[in-house]
């Protein structure tokens, strides 16, 4: 969800204040705050750090975690420079504070974690741990020099004497906060860079690990919500007569997004739903349709759009060409579908508002909360539950403003609100569909002299000049050396609601791209590895090292297996380079990916096993969009109900895998939504080299390949 980052000032970030008895709480505040960070405030008042007298080190976890490893991969940059032992780390989701957002919004997304983490975190290790020093160096009446800490203890290094973090934690309290701290270099890490097993395991194996469906509070009723099937339709009449009558049944209340049955259970309240009689207003979008929608998309490319970039005279480079070549590229929309269902369970009182929720973005599900009950923020409480899978869509807060909509009706109990997968698949915020047109000018060598495409999608990422950069990035910002370019950007009204999906614009735009490069280097014979090398020469080098180590461990160039061909795809799209090599055979119009190899630099590596496991999820998903997903609309409605006829990569179509992460001081960048843009073109570029046909329009097809 790259087009969701904010522009964090990290300057100030970090400050601590003072303790609570029996512990260290290293408190980070926002500059505006630390006076209000008074002496003996509470741990958990922005407290990221404690450390209790049994010498446990609890992390507060600000991040969602989803799978992708936060709590664990966060947890070792507090390690690292606090000097702890692993076996004494805790974790707990805290909630939403302003210092835990860093001064734009507390979440996950973007794949920011780790990036928006890795300086605030290491330093509230150091401080900790200089405070730990002081308070042992007071205790033996000597400098601090002379002490140093390891493996949650400080050490006399004069006597070899030892004192343990939570025999000091009380003293060390007490202290000032350093103001500069030492961080390491990366040559001295011992626990970043590492893999330790992860934190969020134990919890999930064993069941004790809470996600948003398992919550339950005492007196709890459950909610299921009838919306309308048409986008921006709405309810004219309905009778819960019917409704009533079914057992469980406590009440029908109607919201803003619809009409909601109440219930001692689930079960009672879907049954209930089934048996509303609902009259709809379908509004101006009951005629839209696929076909509708991609006549409008055509229809605007046909005429200028606002000027997303411009490099040189595409046009004069284009006359000037000594070939010419042009194509269209489509992509469908396509929903998030997360394993775990929306669900929310919401608690409103007359003065109070409390959300148990699977939530990416913990900021913008306060916000909700408090535009619905219209009560002050610090009346707000957001408990972070796990995430059954995120992928952008639980950045959005629909399904909590749903929640805390029907909690409204009923004051003073609690009601979980939980979607079904139909409800899930046919009221997503879907990832938009793009329509895009490309032209390019050869010279007569066969090099790119003129680009230009023409970009239909609608908005998800916000406008500026005409233009929404979330739409348009993956084309705007290739760094390929092509001396003349236009890109320009079209924003259809097309009705339907969009958001992140995992990868954003580039999830689309990087299919696109890296497809339409292949054309130019098929058009004049050229080796698509050789091609981009020299269109690379003069872009950030880490773009061509990533591509020349996936060449070399895929022994691109070399004889595969009959019938089996490479395909690349390379990109830049979250502050990590990464290029894909897939194997690839296509027999009697089905597509088999054999196998992909990746190259990596996302800049240091905090967790090599967590990368790996990110970069084969991303590849899955973005497998997934190319041979299998598309969303469909008839009448208004989204077509596709179920894995039934949306149906995700299976287990046995699953490629092997080989990743490999090149070595780097660089800063960290993004993981979790790296791989999925890449592996697209990476596949239907292998197709091309296999059968001659190119294929323009996801998902790949029977038809496509005849």
């Amino acid at each position: 969800m790259t087009a969701m980052t904010p522009k964090l000032n990290r300057r100030g970030f970090l400050q601590a204040s003072a303790a609570a008895a029996g512990g260290l709480v290293i408190n980070f505040t926002l500059p505006e705050r630390a006076k209000a960070q008074a002496a003996g405030a509470p741990a958990k008042v922005n407290a990221f750090v404690r450390i209790g007298s049994d010498d446990s080190v609890t992390l507060m976890i600000h991040k969602s975690e989803m799978g992708q490893g936060t709590v664990t991969s966060l947890s070792q940059l507090l390690a690292e420079e606090l000097e702890c032992d692993w076996k004494k780390i805790r974790t707990e989701f805290p909630g939403v504070e302003p210092a835990y957002a860093g001064g734009g919004m507390m979440g996950a997304y973007g794949s920011l974690s780790i990036r928006t983490s890795y300086a605030p975190l290491r330093q509230a290790g150091a401080q900790a741990r200089e405070m730990l020093v002081a308070a042992a160096a007071q205790k033996w009446g000597v400098n601090a020099s002379q002490c140093r800490a390891e493996n949650s203890s400080v050490v006399n290094t004069a006597t070899n004497a030892k004192l343990n973090y939570g025999s000091l934690a009380e003293a060390a309290s007490q202290l000032a906060v350093p103001a500069n701290v030492k961080l390491k270099d990366a040559a001295q890490f011992k626990v970043i860079g590492t893999s330790p097993k992860r934190l969020d395991t134990p919890a999930k194996v064993n069941g004790s690990a809470t996600f948003g469906l398992d919550v339950k509070r005492p007196g709890m009723l459950y909610a299921s919500l009838e919306r309308c099937p048409v986008f921006e339709g709405k309810v004219a009449s309905f009778d819960a007569t019917k409704a009533k009558a079914v057992p469980g049944v406590k009440n029908v209340v109607q919201i803003s997004n619809g009409v909601a049955v109440i219930a001692d259970n689930t079960w009672s309240a879907m049954e209930g739903r089934k048996a509303l009689t609902i009259k709809w207003d379908e509004g101006p979008r009951a005629n839209t349709s696929s076909a509708s929608l991609r006549q409008m998309f055509m229809d605007l490319t046909a005429k200028p759009g606002a000027v997303a970039r411009k490099v040189g005279d595409a046009g004069q480079g284009m006359a000037g060409a000594a070939k010419k070549i042009d194509a269209v590229y489509e992509a469908p929309y396509l929903s998030h579908a997360p394993m775990e269902p929306l669900n929310c369970t919401a608690l409103v009182t007359a003065d109070s508002c409390e959300v148990w929720a699977g939530t990416q973005i913990q900021s913008i599900a306060s916000q909700t909360a408090a535009g619905i009950t219209k009560l002050p923020a610090n009346k707000i409480q957001i408990h972070t539950e796990y995430l059954g899978g995120g992928f952008g869509r639980r950045g959005g807060a629909d399904f909590i403003g749903e929640a805390v909509e029907i909690a409204k009706a009923v004051p003073g109990t609690p009601v979980k609100l939980t979607w079904t997968r139909e409800d899930d698949l046919q009221h997503d915020t879907y990832r938009p569909a793009s329509y895009t047109k490309f032209a390019a000018g050869l010279d007569a060598d066969g090099w790119p002299v003129s680009f230009t495409a023409s970009v239909a999608c609608p908005s998800f990422g916000g406008m500026r000049n005409g233009v929404d950069s979330t739409a348009v990035e993956g084309i705007e910002t290739i760094e390929y050396g092509i001396p003349n370019m236009q890109v320009e950007y079209h924003a259809p009204d097309a009705g339907i609601p969009v958001s992140y999906w995992r990868s954003v614009g580039f999830s689309q735009n990087c299919f696109f791209m890296e497809s339409f490069l292949d054309e130019m280097a098929a058009a004049t014979k050229k080796d698509p590895v050789e091609f981009r090398r020299k269109l690379l020469a003069k872009a950030n080098p880490r773009y061509l090292n990533v591509l020349n180590v996936a060449a070399e461990k895929a022994n691109w160039g070399k004889p595969l297996p009959t019938g089996h061909f490479h395909g690349v795809g390379v990109v830049n799209n979250i502050g990590s380079f990464n290029a894909l090599v897939a194997e690839v055979s296509v027999t009697g119009g089905k597509v088999k990916v054999h196998k992909v190899v990746a190259a990596v630099d996302c800049g240091q590596v905090v967790n090599p096993n967590i990368v790996t496991q990110q970069i084969e999820s991303g590849i899955v998903y973005g497998l997934s969009a190319a041979l299998k997903l598309g969303i469909t609309l008839e009448k208004g409605r989204v077509v596709q109900q179920n894995f039934n006829n949306y149906e995700p990569l299976r287990i046995s179509e699953m490629p092997v895998v080989e990743v490999h992460l090149v070595a780097s001081t660089a800063a960290p960048g993004g993981i979790g939504e790296a791989s999925t843009p890449s592996i697209i073109p990476a596949v239907t570029n292998a197709v091309f080299a296999a059968t001659g046909k190119r294929i323009r329009t996801l998902p790949i097809k029977a038809a496509d390949l005849a």
